[in-house]
């Protein structure tokens, strides 16, 4: 039976699993760019990946937002309070580990950062505490899973590498929150997918003001500036930064999303 069970918003940790799998080597649990590394993989949300939307990185519907169905919620060592929201992923079944029979050889699937895998106290790491620190675990998107493994399996042990992000058009901006309190969620990102610090500026100021990550892949400010031009400057976790300029046109309301033209 398969592991995944979704819950409102943030992932729960997979229970009720009869197999028993030896714990991954918290030494390999950063995850390096094109390194590959030991992990293991459940799936959950279903086979048209619909309980998959929401998440800890706050990207709400996944599918008009542009990750579809290749998606992952990442345990605790992996997600990283978040900073790795947005990060890519390749991922193959690691047939050295795999029972054979629920291994799909020859194939990699690259799943998106979107969610969060929370640990489960009250089971142990290798019994049904799949995302407990220091494993690395992904929850992949049903879909996603079934790519490289067999869906009885439940739980495969996997070989994993950070990947760059390939993403349609520009970087997007989606502004929540009130006055005083300005909510900017960033999404797709190319590239290292991931931001790893965030300006804003208004159109009648010279000064950049630094932005704060709240959760997931939402950054605020709390500066009154509200429905004033808007432009941002990001710098990715490889140390790139982009600006821009002028991306929220003045009279902006809240709730309102923006693209850009401009991508890592």
């Amino acid at each position: 039976m398969p592991l995944g069970r979704v819950a409102a918003g943030v992932r729960l940790a997979a229970i009720g699993c009869v197999l028993s799998v030896a714990a991954d080597n918290p030494s390999t649990t950063s995850p390096q760019p094109f390194v590959w590394q030991k992990a293991h993989a459940t799936f959950y949300g279903g086979a048209d990946a619909s309980d998959t939307m929401g998440g800890a990185c706050g990207y709400g519907n996944l599918f008009s937002e542009g990750y579809g169905t290749r998606t992952a919620a990442l345990s605790t060592v992996l997600f990283n309070d978040g900073a790795a929201c947005g990060q890519c992923y390749k991922i193959a079944c690691d047939r050295k580990r795999a029972d054979p029979l629920f291994c799909k050889p020859g194939v990699t699937v690259t799943v998106t950062a979107t969610n969060f895998c929370p640990p489960n106290d009250a089971l142990p790491n290798d019994n049904g505490g799949w995302c407990n620190p220091p494993r690395p675990h992904f929850d992949m998107a049903q879909p996603a899973w079934e790519k490289i493994g067999v869906y009885r399996g439940g739980i495969i042990p996997v070989m994993y590498q950070r990947v760059p992000c390939v993403k349609r058009g520009g970087v997007r901006f989606r502004i929540n929150g009130h006055d005083y309190f300005n909510l900017v969620l960033v999404s797709n990102v190319g590239a290292a997918g991931s931001i790893k610090s965030m300006d804003i500026k208004s159109s009648d100021s010279n000064d950049w003001m630094p932005m704060a990550r709240n959760w997931g892949a939402n950054w605020h400010s709390l500066a009154n500036l509200t429905g004033k031009m808007l432009s941002f400057r990001l710098t990715n976790t490889d140390g790139h930064t982009l600006v821009f300029n002028n991306v929220v046109p003045k009279g902006w309301n809240f709730g309102q999303s923006f693209a850009s033209k401009l991508q890592f």
